[in-house]
């Protein structure tokens, strides 16, 4: 890293820090609750989605440049590994990805931010398939 670097914000500080990421986090799951067009995925988790919730939002912080909150609680996240009982193919990738393009501009954020966001969320839902096709 760069002396120059540290001037720098994180993207958790371009997103707005604490309240608006656990903001984004909590529409995403409001959203992934209440419209049909995620059904797919939401049949992926629990029936209350309390600590899907906290979870996404503790390892988003850390991811986007904020407090290690998962890895604190948890250690290294092992994103792909915790997904493997989960059947994950394009339908369920472009379901979350969807679902979080809506989130986020629904809680305001920048569209370059969101274009800058969704090109990294795409990589890592993406790496997340296991399901044949």
């Amino acid at each position: 890293m760069q002396i120059e670097d540290l001037n720098q914000p994180t993207v958790y500080d371009m997103i707005g820090g604490a309240e608006k990421l656990r903001a984004m986090v909590d529409r995403f799951y409001d959203l992934m609750d209440l419209e049909p067009e995620f059904a797919g995925i939401r049949a992926l988790h629990p029936p209350s989605l309390d600590g899907s919730r906290d979870k996404t939002y503790w390892f988003l912080s850390g991811w986007s440049g904020g407090p290690n909150l998962y890895i604190e609680r948890f250690g290294h996240p092992f994103l792909r590994a915790r997904h493997l009982p989960f059947a994950i193919g394009i339908s369920e990738r472009d379901q979350w990805l969807r679902c979080m393009a809506w989130a986020m501009e629904d809680t305001g954020l920048d569209e370059a931010l969101r274009t800058r966001l969704m090109q990294s969320f795409f990589q890592t839902a993406d790496w997340m398939r296991n399901k044949p096709e």
